[in-house]
């Protein structure tokens, strides 16, 4: 089970950087009524997103580093 949520949060990470995402995209598209399937909460959580001064989510330092260790 841990390599599966590894491998949401890394593809999370990659459909954040394709473009910028606002609160609204990421509730519609990431949403989840599994306590275990909370990839951008996670995310958050672990420092690896954050919303910018424009609102969107923006990919941080952490966040980069590790999706380009996963490509």
């Amino acid at each position: 089970m841990a390599s599966q949520v590894k491998l949401l949060i890394v593809q999370f990470l990659a459909w954040v950087r394709s473009r910028p995402r606002t609160r609204a995209d990421v509730q519609e598209a990431w949403q989840s009524t599994c306590p275990l399937n909370s990839a951008w909460e996670d995310a958050v959580a672990d420092g690896l997103v954050e919303f910018g001064p424009s609102g969107h989510l923006v990919l941080t330092a952490l966040g980069r580093a590790r999706l380009e260790q996963q490509t």
